[in-house]
């Protein structure tokens, strides 16, 4: 008997759990969901700020949806179709993600993400373009002067793959996104792509070589920074080798 009570006891929690649930659910839907008869009252158009460029603003993407006639002010909400707004507005290169969704009050919201760049790419010859942390290349001419550029014999597979990846570290490590202004791409004995870098500091070039282990490289580049800088100079020295593993290879400034 006992045993039946505890049965019908839980029994009756769940039951009342579950319709708990189904309450908020509901609750939301109704709270959320706009009266298809009313008119769309305003729009909120945010679109993320970049810390390096920003190649789109929300004057930008209104009067794209505006000259596509999808600008959704003053229609009616049930006419109002989201998912042709967001597939407009992807198809901006510049543009990484966007969502856009109807909420009570007849409210629009569009959020747009706009990619983030991590390097300025100038190939021999060709015009130049931004790399994006996901390795997209975004074609621009407009060349912001506190990122990192790239220049020499560039192609864009390796842009997207190897720079995109070395130009996402440099920007999460502030040193690095300090002290690095310039990345110079040569071909090697066997063609491979080698890389020098110009810091901003100090009268130097780096060769890393390849960009294999690039990160230990770099960390044995600054403890030699923090350790010898300081008491020989800045501009002792005219290039700087960390082509070899747990190497560091110094040459004398030509005077």
């Amino acid at each position: 008997m006992a045993k039946v009570v505890k049965y019908i006891r839980f029994s009756a929690i769940v039951l009342l759990l579950l319709g708990l649930i189904a309450y908020i659910v509901y609750a939301m839907c109704t709270m959320t969901e706009p009266d298809p008869e009313e008119r769309c009252k305003d729009v909120e158009l945010v679109v993320s700020k970049n810390s390096k460029v920003d190649f789109v603003d929300a004057k930008l993407i209104e009067a794209l949806l505006k000259s596509n006639h999808l600008y959704p002010k003053g229609k009616l909400l049930k006419d109002v179709d989201t998912r042709s707004i967001e597939r407009l507005i992807a198809e901006n290169v510049f543009v990484e993600k966007v969502e856009c969704y109807k909420t009570a009050g007849g409210k629009l919201n569009i959020q747009v993400e706009q990619r983030t760049p991590v390097m300025y790419i100038i190939p021999e010859g060709k015009d130049g373009y931004y790399v994006d942390r996901n390795g997209k290349i975004i074609p621009s001419d407009v060349f912001t002067t506190n990122m990192v550029v790239a220049t020499g014999d560039i192609t864009k597979k390796y842009a997207s793959e190897e720079l995109a990846e070395f130009g996402s570290f440099l920007q999460r490590d502030a040193f690095w996104n300090n002290q690095i202004e310039q990345v110079f791409i040569s071909k090697g004995p066997k063609g491979e792509p080698v890389v020098e870098i110009i810091p901003r500091v100090g009268d130097h070039v780096v060769y890393l070589g390849s960009l294999n282990d690039y990160e230990k490289k770099l960390r044995r580049l600054k403890i030699f920074y923090e350790k010898a800088m300081g008491t020989v100079g800045w501009n002792k020295y005219g290039r700087i080798n960390l082509e070899y593993k747990n190497q560091i290879i110094c040459t004398l400034r030509k005077r």
